[in-house]
């Protein structure tokens, strides 16, 4: 009977570690520095939001209000179109 469980215990052991530890972290941090309120957060550099604990006069990150035009990355992104010029297409096809 204990062998048929084995396999099943096996598997979820470390789910079940990973909880706690996040869970006993959570709780420490809630110690040190209190009640927090988790959003969204904007990292220009790498032009992607991330879930982190908010400060009190913070903001969170309306995904609404986004404009990805208004971004003040110069670095052209895959889903971005091309500036091509129309004549240079003209000679490829």
């Amino acid at each position: 009977m204990l062998f048929a469980r084995l396999p099943s215990l096996l598997l979820l052991t470390p789910f079940v570690l990973v909880f706690l530890y996040a869970a006993w972290h959570e709780y420490n941090r809630f110690k040190r520095d209190g009640a927090s309120s988790y959003g969204l957060s904007y990292d220009p550099e790498t032009n992607s939001t991330y879930v982190t604990a908010l400060a009190d006069e913070e903001d969170h990150f309306d995904l609404e209000d986004f404009n990805p035009d208004d971004t003040q990355d110069p670095v052209q992104t895959a889903s971005a179109p091309a500036e091509a010029d129309p004549k240079e297409q003209d000679k490829t096809s």
